[in-house]
C-alpha cells in the first residue's frame, strides 16, 4: 500500500525524489486530489494511465511551479496570459500550443499538438518546483469514477498502486478545473469547473463557447460518462422512489423524500461552493451503502452550478465500458 504523509517540508523533498525516480505520488491540489508524474518521463505517464485504466486518447492536465514554467513548455497568446496573470494560481486550465522539440512527453498531450496546462495553489506547486519539471496529474481515482477529495479516498482506490499520498485533508475546491481555450477571439470552454464562467467572462469582457458535448476530445474531462459512481443516477428527481438514496440540494425535498434509503444534502442553505466541495465526497459516501440508484435534486445552472450540473451529467450517462473491455473488443 501506498505511504501516507503530512503535507510538510520533509514531505515536498520525498515527494520531488519519488517523482523523479519515475514513481507515482497523489498530491493534494484546491481542486480534488492528482495522480502525479513527471511529464518528461514517458515510463511514468504510462503508469499513469495504467493505474487509473485510463484510455490513452484521453489527455492529462500538465501542472506548472509558475509562468516562466508554462513558457518552456507552450505558445502563449496575449489573452491567455491575461487569464493566467488574473487567475493562476487557481482551478484553471488553459489549453495551449505546444512549443516545438518540448520535452513533455507525447503520452500527455495524447498525440495533440496542444498541452494542457494548470498552475495549483500550495503544496503541490512547491513539489513542481523542486522537481523542476511539469506534473501530469489527472485525478487520482480509477478512470471514469468519483475524483477523489480526500487522501482516504485516494487509498481506498488507488492505494495498492502508487508509492506515496500526501495528505492535507480534504480538498478546498472539490470540483476539478475549468478548462478553456482561445481560438482567434473567442474563448471556448471546455469543460466548466472550479472557477466559476462568469468570472471569466467578466474579465475578457464576452461570453465563454460552450462545447457540445460530441464535440473532439481536446481536454481531460470531456467523455460522455465520467465522474461516476458504481450506482445508476437519476438527475432532477421531483419524486424520490422506494429505496433511492437522495442527494440532495436546499432547504426543500423532493416529494416522498422519506422513501430514500440515504440521504445527504450537499448544502441546507442551497449554496453553491459548499455543494462543489461535498459533491463528490457525497456522492462516494452514498454510492458506498450499495443502492441501486443515487437521486438528485434540481441544482442552480449558475455560478458553480454549471461544473456540479456538468459532472452530474456525466456521472448519469451510459457507461463507457472499462479499458481492459474495450481492449477486448479490439
Amino acid at each position: 500500500m501506498a505511504e501516507t504523509i503530512a503535507p510538510d517540508e520533509q514531505a515536498i523533498l520525498k515527494a520531488a525524489q519519488t517523482l523523479a525516480a519515475g514513481k507515482l505520488v497523489a498530491i493534494p491540489t484546491e481542486t480534488v486530489y492528482g495522480l502525479a508524474a513527471d511529464a518528461t518521463n514517458g515510463d511514468a505517464v504510462a503508469g499513469i494511465f495504467e493505474a487509473k485504466g485510463r484510455p490513452h486518447f484521453n489527455p492529462l492536465i500538465c501542472h506548472v511551479s509558475d509562468i516562466a514554467m508554462a513558457e518552456r513548455y507552450a505558445v502563449i497568446d496575449p489573452l491567455s496570459r491575461k487569464l493566467m496573470d488574473a487567475f493562476w494560481p487557481g482551478p484553471l486550465t488553459l489549453v495551449l500550443p505546444l512549443r516545438p522539440d518540448t520535452h513533455i512527453h507525447p503520452l500527455v498531450a495524447a498525440g495533440l499538438d496542444t498541452v494542457a496546462l494548470r498552475m495549483p495553489r500550495g503544496i503541490a506547486g512547491k513539489i513542481i518546483a523542486a522537481l523542476g519539471h511539469p506534473l501530469a496529474a489527472p485525478s487520482a481515482n480509477t478512470s471514469g469514477r468519483i475524483s477523489g477529495t480526500s487522501a482516504q479516498a485516494v487509498a481506498d482506490d488507488l492505494g495498492s498502486k502508487i508509492a506515496l499520498i500526501l495528505d492535507a485533508g480534504p480538498s478546498e475546491v472539490g470540483l476539478e478545473s475549468t478548462i478553456v481555450k482561445v481560438d482567434g477571439d473567442a474563448v471556448l470552454l471546455l469543460r466548466p469547473g472550479g472557477l466559476a464562467a462568469e468570472d471569466i467572462e467578466a474579465l475578457i469582457g464576452g461570453s465563454l463557447q460552450r462545447m457540445d458535448q460530441r464535440a473532439a476530445i481536446e481536454a481531460p474531462g470531456m467523455m460522455a460518462s465520467h465522474y461516476a459512481p458504481s450506482a445508476g443516477v437519476r438527475l432532477n428527481v421531483h419524486e424520490v422512489r422506494d429505496g433511492e438514496a437522495l442527494l440532495a440540494f436546499g432547504p426543500d425535498r423532493a416529494a416522498d423524500a422519506h422513501r430514500a434509503s440515504a440521504r445527504l444534502n450537499l448544502s441546507e442553505t442551497g449554496n453553491l461552493r459548499e455543494a462543489a466541495t461535498n459533491l463528490f465526497d457525497f456522492m462516494k459516501r452514498l454510492d458506498r451503502l450499495g443502492g441501486a440508484v443515487i437521486a438528485v435534486e434540481p441544482i442552480p445552472f449558475t455560478g458553480l452550478g454549471e461544473a456540479i450540473n456538468d459532472r452530474l451529467v456525466r456521472a448519469a450517462a451510459p457507461r463507457v465500458p472499462p479499458i481492459e473491455e474495450l481492449e477486448q473488443i479490439k
